[in-house]
């Protein structure tokens, strides 16, 4: 439905600012995407020095290379996630500007802190992967080694682990908000989330559980107990929520 102060357009309208407001996303992710390389190419920025922080008590000698390509490629995968997150203000401001027309005005007061949080907790998530999660999963694999063998982690596995981790970690941190904007919107109420709680609490290990690498029951139970942690927060944020949009919408309808 469509807020009393926004104005009819055309659909062939809506689809003109559709492109062009794809065409500045696209934009702003090219420039950050290139920035970020520009910058870890020429050193500025040394992502493999910073990443592999964790794993240097365990090693001892430098991580391995077995493909020329392999160095090159965590450059650009470590330049499109930082262009990502450069370009991010740029693409919820093209979002937000394509769909407030369509929010009612307690909608749009819940949007916007709504995006604030979501980056703030993304973030969030990914430093307790990188900075205590990663470390005690890195400790417990590296407790079964054995002096009969010896443990050589190579460039690609280790970077693909580290950043599996701490991508997974800042996307279950969202949770807040979405069901705080699922409940702004009236889609989901905070007595529902409350009745499912066991039931959540058994879908948070089974998360934990399909997100952590190998499985052990450490990065299981660090990423079950925030996950569930989050659960809770979601259901206060979500009454809290809940009431403020009714006094509005009988404030409106007044």
């Amino acid at each position: 439905m469509v807020s009393a102060s926004s104005a009819e357009m055309p659909f062939l309208e809506h689809l003109e600012e559709l492109r062009w407001r794809l065409f500045r996303v696209a934009l702003a992710l090219a420039l950050g995407v290139g920035v970020s390389f520009a910058l870890i190419f020429s050193k500025q920025v040394d992502v493999l020095a910073l990443l592999s922080v964790p794993i240097q008590p365990y090693l001892k000698r430098p991580l391995l290379v077995t493909h020329p390509g392999d160095l090159f490629d965590i450059a650009m995968n470590a330049s499109i996630t930082l262009g990502l997150i450069l370009a991010s203000p740029v693409i919820v401001w093209q979002v937000w500007g394509f769909l407030s027309p369509a929010l009612y005005g307690h909608e749009k007061r819940v949007v916007i802190p709504a995006l604030v949080f979501a980056a703030l907790l993304f973030l969030a998530g990914m430093a307790l992967a990188f900075v205590y999660v990663v470390p005690v999963t890195l400790q417990f694999f590296m407790s079964f080694q054995s002096g009969a063998v010896e443990v050589m982690w190579t460039v690609d596995k280790y970077m693909g682990f580290i950043m599996s981790m701490c991508l997974a970690f800042g996307a279950v941190f969202e949770l807040p908000v979405v069901i705080a904007l699922l409940s702004a919107l009236g889609i989901v109420k905070p007595q529902l989330l409350a009745r499912f709680r066991r039931h959540a609490f058994v879908g948070c290990m089974v998360a934990a559980a399909l997100i952590t690498p190998g499985g052990d029951p450490t990065s299981l139970l660090l990423l079950t107990a925030p996950l569930y942690l989050l659960y809770e927060v979601s259901i206060t944020v979500s009454r809290l929520i809940m009431r403020r949009r009714e006094r509005a919408v009988g404030a409106e309808g007044l």
